[in-house]
Formats: structure tokens, sequence, C-alpha cells
């Protein structure tokens, strides 16, 4: 299938050579596929069918045409690389073919196919050998719920390959600061210290609203043929079946979350999208945001502001003049959220001005980077009563690695506040370990 970018001269050249013949309604026909596929993503085989049904220029020339011409399989064939202008420079393997995706993933066509799941059977199966994932549902703050879906070690493995050898080398957009190598929860706070006002928004359902739709034309913008990109995106989406929801509930009793919010989740889960545990999705979840992020850029740049995002949660900060259409602006961000195919958790959302706490992702940005106070407070009562009662008395969660656990807040901590930090070294080294741990 050829680009959408491509010009109509190249079009026009390429049914040419195809079908050995010059004609002078090709020149016609390569000008109205540009047009209707200006978009630059590789167009679908079915939608230049659809294009080719309805397009009269193209009806009436293969009617009076006595050779009838197979347009269909020259504009679709042969497969090969054929990437968007911008992704012409990414330094990805070119896999042009279901063979060569086999080959380079280490698998066979028939698990290819078996991973993927088109036809669901994974999403209908009540047989947990059947399933692709495991699921673990979890209660979250005023009766949501967030659904952990970790997939099974052979279909994690061709994901990590999948992300080591594809996601990782496309650049994502330079505001993205969750799940980037060099950025993190420092450098997405860090350009709104000392701003005027702080505008914080957060993403309802952020994994399971990317749909594998958009995940497959990501790889087709990327060049991969349409075949290649339909299984690279199958396997890094599922659809959950509908049970896990009703069977958790009934397994444990002391599971409490709205019926209307579990409803919510079982009609968000049912369709094929980014499972939240695959090694895949973060890297997935950013570069299918990028058009959201340019545009959300481009809008905070018109007001005067600086925007960052953190995985779903979104800052925007500005002086004087931004404080004064704050509210107005949250209204044209939610709107470009919702024409992206996102949806905003309006109660999550919060205006900062100075004199109150302006806090991003756990992180306080008035003056300085700091730790909410709250967090340190209760992190420094759970290390000083570890070391004096032992850490089995406050492993209160069930942590497989408590210590781990412990170790990762503190340096979270460190991060922030080097001298914070240090003093719960100091205290975290006093605590007395079982053998093992």
């Amino acid at each position: 299938m050829l680009a959408g970018e491509a010009t109509p001269k190249a079009i026009a050249e390429r049914l040419r050579q195809s079908l050995g013949r010059d004609s002078q309604w090709i020149n016609g026909l390569a000008k109205r596929y540009a047009q209707e596929f200006a978009r630059g993503t590789r167009p679908r085989a079915k939608a230049v069918v659809e294009f080719l049904v309805t397009d009269a220029g193209f009806n009436g020339a293969y009617a009076r045409s006595k050779v009838k011409p197979a347009v269909v399989d020259r504009f679709s064939s042969p497969a090969e690389m054929l990437p968007v202008r911008a992704a012409a420079k990414w330094e990805i393997p070119a896999i042009e073919t279901e063979g060569a995706l086999a080959t380079w993933l280490r698998a066979t066509s028939e698990e290819l196919e078996w991973f993927s799941d088109f036809k669901r059977f994974g999403a209908r199966s009540r047989e947990e050998k059947l399933r692709h994932y495991n699921y673990r549902l979890l209660a979250k703050p005023g009766g949501s719920v967030r659904l952990i879906e970790a997939p099974k070690q052979r279909l994690k493995q061709m994901q990590r390959a999948i992300l080591t050898g594809i996601l990782e080398r496309i650049p994502a957009h330079s505001v993205a600061h969750g799940f980037v190598k060099g950025r993190s929860i420092k450098t997405f706070a860090a350009p709104h210290i000392g701003q005027h006002v702080v505008l914080r928004m957060d993403m309802r359902d952020f994994f399971p609203s990317i749909r594998s739709a958009r995940v497959q034309a990501l790889f087709r913008t990327a060049g991969y043929p349409e075949r290649v990109a339909d299984l690279l995106g199958g396997l890094c989406t599922t659809a959950t079946p509908g049970h896990v929801f009703s069977t958790k509930l009934v397994s444990n009793p002391e599971f409490t979350a709205d019926p209307l919010a579990m409803f919510h989740a079982w009609q968000t889960y049912a369709y094929p999208h980014l499972p939240q545990g695959a090694p895949t999705s973060p890297a997935l979840a950013n570069l299918c945001g990028y058009r959201a992020d340019c545009r959300l850029s481009g809008l905070a740049r018109a007001a005067g502001a600086t925007y960052t995002r953190y995985a779903d949660d979104l800052a925007f900060s500005g002086g004087a003049d931004f404080d004064r259409c704050v509210e107005r602006f949250a209204i044209h961000a939610a709107v470009i959220l919702l024409e992206e195919g996102f949806e905003v958790n309006h109660r999550k959302t919060r205006v900062m001005r100075r004199g109150v706490r302006q806090y991003l992702a756990g992180v306080v940005a008035n003056e300085h980077l700091n730790v909410i106070r709250a967090d340190f407070d209760r992190l420094k009562a759970t290390l000083t009563n570890c070391a004096r009662l032992g850490p089995a008395s406050q492993n209160r969660e069930g942590h497989a690695n408590f210590g781990a656990h412990l170790a990762g807040r503190i340096s979270f901590v460190q991060m922030l506040n080097p001298q914070k930090g240090a003093r719960l070294k100091k205290i975290f080294e006093q605590i007395a370990w079982p053998e093992g741990e």
C-alpha cells in the first residue's frame, strides 16, 4: 500500500510500472488517491477498495477498458516498508512479511496467530491455560477499579523484543516524561517550579482507552505492511474476559467497588486495548498520544504556558496572563483530549495558585522540588517502626520483598530531597532484616 504522504506523481508512476502501460485516467486516479489518504498513515487494503469502488473516474475507466487492470493489487503489493516522511529516519528493523516477523521474534506463524488472538479466543474462554494474561483487580479510592493484566512468559518475551527492537527506537514527544529513558517525575515537575499558577489534569483509563486500531495504525505509520502491523498490534493488545470482574467479586467479598464503576470497567476492557502490565504498553501509550501532545503543546504556547506529561498526569503552568485564562484553557485542553480519544477525569482537575501547595504526581513544585510532607512523615514512621518492632509488623500490604519496596520509596525521596533521603536511609540501615531479605 502506498503511504498517504506519497505524491500524485509517485503514485501514478508506480501504477504505470505495475500495469505496464500508460492511460490518461491514471493521473486523475493518483491525484484523488493522494487527496483521500493525505493524513500520512499507510492505508489499509479495505480502505483502498472502498475508495476505488466509489471513485467515479476509476469505475468509468474500468468499464471502458477491454483489459481489466487489477488496480487494487497494484496499490497493495509488493509488501515493503513504506514509512511516512517523519518516520523515515527511525532506525527500526525492516520486517516486510509475516514469515520475517516470525523469524525476528523467534516464533512460528502459528504462534503469532495464537498470541495475536484476532478472533478473541482468550476473551471468550474461562480456561486459565488458554489465556495469555494473568489478571489482578484493584479497588481505587472513590469506588473505581484498576485491572492489572500481566502477560505470561512467552508473550512477555515477544513483547520485550518489540519494545527494545522497535518501540524504544521511536522518539517520544519532548513533553512526555513517563517511561522515557533519561526522564522522570523530577524532569516532569521541574519546568513548573515557582510558577504563578499550575493546572493539573488527569486522563481516565489511560491504557485501556488506547485501542488496537490505534496501535496498528502506529506500526503502519512506521512503515510496516498491513499484515505485519496487525500482528504487532495484536501482540501488544488484549481483550479482557468479562468473567474476570464477576469472579473477583465472588471470590473476594472484601473487595469493594461501585457497581457502576465495575460495569464501566467491564465495557472498557472488553475491546482490544493496551494492557496495564505489558512491557510494551507504556511506550505505545506515549507514541499513540503524540498527536495529542503536539496539540496541547501548541495550545500551551498560545496561552503563554508550559506543558509536560507523565503518563496520564498532565501539567500546565504559567504567569499572571495564564492565570487569567486558566479555567477556559482547561476546557479547551479537555476538548482536545476528547477529540484525540482520551477522557479527562474532571474530579482530579486542580488549579493551584501561589499560596497553596502546588503538587504534581506526588511532587511539590512551589519553590523547589520536594516530597509531600505527609508522605514523608508516613514513610519515616514506617521505617522507625520497622527498626523498633521488626519489618513484618509494617508489611500490611504483603509485599514479597518489603525491603526492596522501602528502598525504592527512599530512593524517590533522595531524588527530590537528598537531605531528607539521607535521614530515611540512616533509619533503614538500622532495621534487622530476616535472613534472605
